[in-house]
């Protein structure tokens, strides 16, 4: 054989053991996925947090970001290990239909309403139900995300506590995006309207205009996040073990910390309560 034939045989050798070297390594890769809200991803958390974890565990975070009703929908599925949410009632009903193990709570923050800081509606206070009533009463415009989120459940909690009727109020003034977060807000700084939004991505979100924050403080605007595994008898293929370290990691003082250390221009984002009842 010639030197030449010889240098080209080992070379594809050594190719192919590469390959089949880097084909097992990622075979091998510990990861879970988690299905999550789109204000935990939007407003920088898990790009804070989930590093922190895969250095502690070495086990990966693979994320899908929605709206919580499809977050626990895609769980429902058996398409997620752990789903990390803020929509109580939804969450416990996951959990009392037997699709999710236990739920537990992780970290609160609140909701707020931004607005054109000339406030066309006088809507500006601390009390969401009586700026809702003067928004649609004014029918400024009012950016939705229509999404199934928990934000999105939260928006129709206050309509109802209102005394707003959405089916006989909405019209022009109302627009239903049926996107994320950041997207809706987006949509809300470039129509200058009113929208519900998180805290979170609210802090992290830069593209204002001429937004500003017009209603916050009222103790409704609470808004807390649970996080549960889903349950492997529904779908045993679950990665329980895996994702049950994640929880107990986000729970713990490790986790709570990391949650707490997290802020934007020196503001906490989020406010860690996994140790209380």
């Amino acid at each position: 054989m010639t030197s030449r034939r010889l240098f080209c045989t080992s070379l594809a050798v050594l190719t192919t053991l590469g390959l089949l070297s880097a084909t097992a390594s990622h075979a091998e890769e510990r990861f879970i996925t988690v299905s999550s809200t789109t204000s935990t991803e939007q407003s920088g958390l898990f790009s804070h947090l989930l590093p922190i974890f895969e250095k502690t565990s070495g086990i990966k975070v693979r994320v899908v970001a929605l709206g919580t009703g499809q977050a626990l929908d895609l769980a429902r599925r058996g398409d997620a290990d752990v789903v990390f949410v803020h929509d109580k009632s939804a969450e416990e009903k996951f959990v009392a239909e037997g699709f999710g193990v236990k739920r537990q709570e992780v970290m609160y923050n609140d909701f707020i309403v931004a607005g054109p800081k000339s406030d066309p509606a006088k809507a500006a206070g601390k009390d969401i139900l009586e700026g809702l009533r003067r928004i649609e009463a004014a029918q400024a415009p009012f950016v939705s995300r229509g999404d199934k989120s928990g934000t999105h459940a939260a928006e129709l909690r206050y309509w109802k506590a209102a005394n707003v009727d959405l089916d006989k109020a909405k019209g022009a003034w109302y627009r239903d995006t049926g996107s994320g977060m950041g997207p809706a807000l987006n949509t809300a700084a470039s129509m200058n309207a009113y929208i519900l939004a998180d805290r979170g991505t609210w802090l992290a979100f830069k593209n204002r205009g001429e937004l500003g924050i017009v209603v916050e403080g009222d103790t409704r605007l609470f808004n807390q996040y649970g996080v549960i595994l889903v349950n492997p008898a529904k779908h045993p293929h679950v990665k329980q073990a895996d994702g049950q370290k994640f929880i107990d990691w986000v729970v713990s003082e490790a986790g709570q910390k990391s949650i707490a250390d997290y802020k934007i221009g020196g503001e906490q984002l989020f406010f860690p309560n996994a140790a209380k009842p």
